[in-house]
Protein backbone atom coordinates (compact mmCIF):
# COMPACT_ATOMS: atom_id res chain seq x y z
CA UNK A 1 0.00 0.00 0.00
CA UNK A 2 1.42 3.37 -1.06
CA UNK A 3 -0.92 5.35 1.17
CA UNK A 4 -4.02 5.09 3.35
CA UNK A 5 -6.96 7.38 2.51
CA UNK A 6 -8.42 8.78 5.72
CA UNK A 7 -11.83 10.43 5.96
CA UNK A 8 -10.67 12.17 9.15
CA UNK A 9 -8.14 14.94 9.67
CA UNK A 10 -5.77 14.87 12.68
CA UNK A 11 -7.16 16.41 15.86
CA UNK A 12 -5.41 19.20 17.80
CA UNK A 13 -3.04 16.64 19.31
CA UNK A 14 -2.05 15.30 15.91
CA UNK A 15 -3.97 12.06 16.35
CA UNK A 16 -6.27 10.20 13.94
CA UNK A 17 -8.67 7.58 15.30
CA UNK A 18 -9.56 4.72 12.96
CA UNK A 19 -12.52 2.37 13.51
CA UNK A 20 -15.12 0.30 11.65
CA UNK A 21 -14.21 -1.20 8.27
CA UNK A 22 -10.96 0.75 8.19
CA UNK A 23 -9.91 -0.83 11.48
CA UNK A 24 -10.48 -4.31 10.08
CA UNK A 25 -8.53 -3.41 6.95
CA UNK A 26 -5.53 -2.01 8.81
CA UNK A 27 -5.53 -4.69 11.48
CA UNK A 28 -6.56 -7.84 9.59
CA UNK A 29 -5.35 -7.16 6.05
CA UNK A 30 -2.27 -4.99 6.60
CA UNK A 31 -1.63 -6.55 10.03
CA UNK A 32 -0.42 -3.26 11.53
CA UNK A 33 1.16 -3.26 14.99
CA UNK A 34 2.09 -0.51 17.41
CA UNK A 35 5.12 1.38 16.12
CA UNK A 36 4.46 0.69 12.45
CA UNK A 37 4.81 3.74 10.19
CA UNK A 38 2.89 4.44 7.00
CA UNK A 39 1.70 7.45 4.90
CA UNK A 40 -1.85 8.76 5.23
CA UNK A 41 -3.70 11.03 2.80
CA UNK A 42 -6.09 13.25 4.78
CA UNK A 43 -9.07 15.36 3.58
CA UNK A 44 -7.80 18.21 1.43
CA UNK A 45 -5.12 16.07 -0.21
CA UNK A 46 -2.22 16.49 2.23
CA UNK A 47 0.02 13.45 2.66
CA UNK A 48 1.42 12.89 6.15
CA UNK A 49 3.61 10.25 7.77
CA UNK A 50 2.05 8.53 10.77
CA UNK A 51 2.90 5.84 13.31
CA UNK A 52 0.50 3.46 15.03
CA UNK A 53 0.55 4.58 18.66
CA UNK A 54 -2.36 2.57 20.06
CA UNK A 55 -4.42 -0.49 19.12
CA UNK A 56 -7.53 -1.71 20.96
CA UNK A 57 -8.84 -4.97 19.53
CA UNK A 58 -11.69 -5.04 22.04
CA UNK A 59 -12.87 -1.57 21.00
CA UNK A 60 -11.85 -2.15 17.37
CA UNK A 61 -9.93 1.10 17.33
CA UNK A 62 -6.50 2.20 16.07
CA UNK A 63 -4.93 5.56 16.89
CA UNK A 64 -2.37 7.08 14.53
CA UNK A 65 0.04 9.88 15.38
CA UNK A 66 1.64 12.34 12.96
CA UNK A 67 5.40 12.00 12.71
CA UNK A 68 8.28 12.44 10.28
CA UNK A 69 10.75 9.84 9.02
CA UNK A 70 12.90 10.14 12.16
CA UNK A 71 9.88 9.72 14.42
CA UNK A 72 9.59 13.28 15.72
CA UNK A 73 6.59 15.55 15.24
CA UNK A 74 6.55 17.46 11.98
CA UNK A 75 4.50 19.81 9.84
CA UNK A 76 2.29 18.19 7.19
CA UNK A 77 3.94 17.38 3.91
CA UNK A 78 2.79 19.57 0.96
CA UNK A 79 0.22 18.31 -1.50
CA UNK A 80 1.78 17.01 -4.71
CA UNK A 81 -0.54 17.72 -7.61
CA UNK A 82 0.06 17.06 -11.32
CA UNK A 83 0.56 20.01 -13.66
CA UNK A 84 -2.25 18.84 -15.94
CA UNK A 85 -5.83 18.01 -15.01
CA UNK A 86 -7.19 15.00 -16.92
CA UNK A 87 -10.83 14.20 -17.66
CA UNK A 88 -12.07 10.93 -19.12
CA UNK A 89 -15.38 10.88 -21.01
CA UNK A 90 -16.07 7.15 -21.07
CA UNK A 91 -19.00 5.67 -22.98
CA UNK A 92 -20.72 3.23 -20.63
CA UNK A 93 -19.28 -0.26 -20.99
CA UNK A 94 -20.84 -3.58 -20.05
CA UNK A 95 -20.66 -5.30 -16.68
CA UNK A 96 -17.40 -5.14 -14.75
CA UNK A 97 -15.53 -3.50 -17.61
CA UNK A 98 -16.60 -0.11 -16.30
CA UNK A 99 -15.14 -1.00 -12.90
CA UNK A 100 -11.82 -1.86 -14.54
CA UNK A 101 -11.80 1.38 -16.53
CA UNK A 102 -12.48 3.44 -13.41
CA UNK A 103 -9.77 1.69 -11.38
CA UNK A 104 -7.17 2.17 -14.11
CA UNK A 105 -8.14 5.80 -14.64
CA UNK A 106 -7.72 6.49 -10.93
CA UNK A 107 -4.27 4.89 -10.97
CA UNK A 108 -3.36 7.18 -13.88
CA UNK A 109 -4.40 10.24 -11.87
CA UNK A 110 -7.54 11.17 -13.82
CA UNK A 111 -9.46 13.91 -12.02
CA UNK A 112 -12.99 13.42 -13.37
CA UNK A 113 -14.55 10.35 -14.99
CA UNK A 114 -17.75 11.21 -16.85
CA UNK A 115 -19.84 8.21 -18.05
CA UNK A 116 -21.48 8.89 -21.41
CA UNK A 117 -24.60 7.22 -22.79
CA UNK A 118 -24.31 6.88 -26.57
CA UNK A 119 -25.54 4.97 -29.60
CA UNK A 120 -23.41 1.90 -28.80
CA UNK A 121 -23.53 2.01 -25.00
CA UNK A 122 -25.00 -0.89 -23.09
CA UNK A 123 -28.79 -0.97 -22.98
CA UNK A 124 -30.28 1.10 -20.17
CA UNK A 125 -27.14 3.08 -19.41
CA UNK A 126 -28.31 5.55 -16.81
CA UNK A 127 -27.98 6.50 -13.16
CA UNK A 128 -29.35 3.14 -11.98
CA UNK A 129 -26.33 1.35 -13.43
CA UNK A 130 -23.98 3.19 -11.12
CA UNK A 131 -23.82 2.41 -7.41
CA UNK A 132 -21.86 5.29 -5.93
CA UNK A 133 -20.78 3.29 -2.90
CA UNK A 134 -19.11 0.67 -5.10
CA UNK A 135 -17.30 3.27 -7.19
CA UNK A 136 -16.14 5.12 -4.08
CA UNK A 137 -14.62 1.87 -2.83
CA UNK A 138 -12.90 1.24 -6.17
CA UNK A 139 -11.52 4.79 -6.21
CA UNK A 140 -10.25 4.60 -2.67
CA UNK A 141 -8.56 1.22 -3.11
CA UNK A 142 -6.94 2.37 -6.36
CA UNK A 143 -5.64 5.57 -4.77
CA UNK A 144 -4.27 3.69 -1.79
CA UNK A 145 -2.47 1.23 -4.02
CA UNK A 146 -1.11 3.78 -6.53
CA UNK A 147 -0.42 6.65 -4.13
CA UNK A 148 -2.37 9.10 -6.31
CA UNK A 149 -2.77 12.59 -4.87
CA UNK A 150 -5.71 13.28 -7.21
CA UNK A 151 -9.18 13.06 -5.66
CA UNK A 152 -10.87 11.29 -8.56
CA UNK A 153 -14.64 11.56 -8.92
CA UNK A 154 -17.16 9.63 -11.02
CA UNK A 155 -19.85 11.96 -12.34
CA UNK A 156 -23.46 11.30 -13.31
CA UNK A 157 -24.21 9.73 -16.68
CA UNK A 158 -24.59 12.33 -19.43
CA UNK A 159 -25.58 12.34 -23.09
CA UNK A 160 -23.08 12.98 -25.88
CA UNK A 161 -24.41 16.52 -26.26
CA UNK A 162 -24.10 17.17 -22.53
CA UNK A 163 -20.56 15.80 -22.45
CA UNK A 164 -19.46 18.07 -25.31
CA UNK A 165 -21.11 21.08 -23.70
CA UNK A 166 -19.57 20.30 -20.31
CA UNK A 167 -16.05 20.44 -21.72
CA UNK A 168 -16.81 23.41 -23.95
CA UNK A 169 -17.91 25.45 -20.93
CA UNK A 170 -14.92 24.36 -18.83
CA UNK A 171 -12.24 24.93 -21.47
CA UNK A 172 -13.75 28.02 -23.10
CA UNK A 173 -11.09 30.63 -23.88
CA UNK A 174 -8.22 28.55 -22.46
CA UNK A 175 -5.18 28.23 -24.72
CA UNK A 176 -3.81 25.38 -22.57
CA UNK A 177 -6.82 23.05 -22.97
CA UNK A 178 -6.51 20.00 -25.22
CA UNK A 179 -9.22 17.43 -25.97
CA UNK A 180 -9.33 14.41 -28.23
CA UNK A 181 -11.54 11.49 -29.23
CA UNK A 182 -10.01 8.01 -29.51
CA UNK A 183 -11.53 6.86 -32.80
CA UNK A 184 -11.34 3.31 -34.13
CA UNK A 185 -11.39 4.46 -37.76
CA UNK A 186 -8.62 6.52 -39.34
CA UNK A 187 -10.71 8.87 -41.47
CA UNK A 188 -10.67 12.52 -40.34
CA UNK A 189 -8.09 11.68 -37.66
CA UNK A 190 -4.65 13.13 -36.93
CA UNK A 191 -1.54 11.84 -35.16
CA UNK A 192 -1.59 12.59 -31.43
CA UNK A 193 1.97 13.89 -31.40
CA UNK A 194 1.14 16.38 -34.14
CA UNK A 195 -2.06 17.52 -32.39
CA UNK A 196 -0.42 18.09 -28.99
CA UNK A 197 2.65 19.67 -30.61
CA UNK A 198 0.62 22.73 -31.58
CA UNK A 199 0.19 23.65 -27.90
CA UNK A 200 2.77 25.59 -25.92
CA UNK A 201 1.53 23.87 -22.75
CA UNK A 202 -1.39 21.62 -21.77
CA UNK A 203 -2.87 22.07 -18.30
CA UNK A 204 -6.41 20.89 -19.06
CA UNK A 205 -6.92 17.69 -20.98
CA UNK A 206 -9.94 15.56 -21.91
CA UNK A 207 -10.08 12.15 -23.58
CA UNK A 208 -13.19 10.52 -25.06
CA UNK A 209 -13.22 6.74 -25.26
CA UNK A 210 -15.99 4.61 -26.75
CA UNK A 211 -17.63 1.47 -25.38
CA UNK A 212 -17.56 -1.98 -27.03
CA UNK A 213 -19.14 -0.74 -30.28
CA UNK A 214 -16.99 2.37 -30.52
CA UNK A 215 -18.28 5.84 -31.36
CA UNK A 216 -20.74 6.60 -34.15
CA UNK A 217 -19.91 9.14 -36.90
CA UNK A 218 -22.71 11.42 -35.68
CA UNK A 219 -21.33 11.37 -32.12
CA UNK A 220 -17.83 12.09 -33.41
CA UNK A 221 -19.17 15.13 -35.24
CA UNK A 222 -20.73 16.48 -32.02
CA UNK A 223 -17.40 16.25 -30.21
CA UNK A 224 -15.54 17.78 -33.15
CA UNK A 225 -17.82 20.83 -33.07
CA UNK A 226 -16.91 21.20 -29.37
CA UNK A 227 -13.20 21.31 -30.23
CA UNK A 228 -12.25 17.65 -29.74
CA UNK A 229 -9.64 16.27 -32.16
CA UNK A 230 -10.20 12.74 -33.55
CA UNK A 231 -7.13 10.56 -32.94
CA UNK A 232 -6.43 7.07 -34.26
CA UNK A 233 -3.69 4.82 -32.84
CA UNK A 234 -2.05 2.44 -35.31
CA UNK A 235 -2.17 -0.54 -32.97
CA UNK A 236 -3.90 -3.89 -32.70
CA UNK A 237 -7.65 -3.84 -32.07
CA UNK A 238 -8.08 -2.82 -28.42
CA UNK A 239 -10.88 -3.66 -26.02
CA UNK A 240 -12.63 -0.59 -24.62
CA UNK A 241 -11.08 -1.08 -21.16
CA UNK A 242 -7.63 -1.37 -22.76
CA UNK A 243 -8.18 1.59 -25.09
CA UNK A 244 -9.01 3.97 -22.23
CA UNK A 245 -5.86 3.06 -20.31
CA UNK A 246 -3.68 3.02 -23.44
CA UNK A 247 -4.93 6.38 -24.67
CA UNK A 248 -4.61 8.08 -21.30
CA UNK A 249 -1.12 6.68 -20.72
CA UNK A 250 0.15 7.76 -24.15
CA UNK A 251 -1.29 11.25 -23.77
CA UNK A 252 0.04 11.73 -20.23
CA UNK A 253 3.51 10.62 -21.26
CA UNK A 254 3.48 12.90 -24.30
CA UNK A 255 2.39 15.94 -22.30
CA UNK A 256 4.89 15.20 -19.51
CA UNK A 257 7.81 14.79 -21.90
CA UNK A 258 6.78 17.96 -23.73
CA UNK A 259 6.96 19.91 -20.45
CA UNK A 260 10.38 18.42 -19.60
CA UNK A 261 11.86 19.31 -22.98
CA UNK A 262 10.50 22.87 -22.72
CA UNK A 263 12.27 23.25 -19.37
CA UNK A 264 15.54 22.02 -20.88
CA UNK A 265 15.24 24.52 -23.71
Amino acid sequence: MRQFISSKAPDKKGLIEISGKDFRYLRSVLRLSCGDMFPVRIPGGTLINTTVCKISDSEKRIVLQICDVSGSETVNMPVQSPDTEFWLFQFVARGQKMDVIIRQAVECGVSRIIPVSGDFSQAGANEKNFRNERFERIIREARQQSGSAVETSVESVVSVEQAAEMWRNYASGADDAFSCVLYERNDRTVELHSAVGKYQAVHKCAVVCGAEGGISPDELLIFEKAGFIPVHFKTNILRCETAALYGMAVLQNLITEKSIWQLKE
